[in-house]
């Protein structure tokens, strides 16, 4: 089993930025990919950024040139840097963990981004 812990969230103006962490523990498979996913209300659940253990990184496209995800392998954590942030970002943000092995998905509980002013 893998746990996923999200922090980070909060309140932030337009233009401001957010960092979000993510900490994984348990049986965490050497194979994997995590990312980040965000639903906002009344909308489906999408993915926001993914990189594998090697590095390799994926984008949503509403996001590239803002967002920057990175993760530490021996700390087992994935991080969201969250740059120049508009209203239209506003949703929970999810930590995903996929074990590339079976193909399982793990989830966080998620955090709350808003941007407001």
């Amino acid at each position: 089993q893998v746990q996923l812990v999200e922090s980070g969230g909060g309140l932030v103006q337009p233009g401001g930025s957010l960092r979000l962490s993510c900490a994984a523990s348990g049986s965490i498979f050497s194979s994997n990919l995590m990312g980040w996913y965000r639903q906002a209300p009344g909308k489906q659940r999408e993915l926001v950024a993914a990189i594998t253990r090697g590095g390799m990184t994926n984008y949503a496209d509403s996001v590239k040139g803002r967002f920057t995800i990175s993760r530490d392998n021996a700390k087992n954590m994935v991080y969201l840097q969250m740059n120049s942030l508009k209203p239209e970002d506003t949703a929970v943000y999810y930590c995903n963990l996929r074990s590339l092995s079976d193909g399982v998905d793990y989830w966080g509980k998620g955090t709350l981004v808003t941007v407001s002013s």
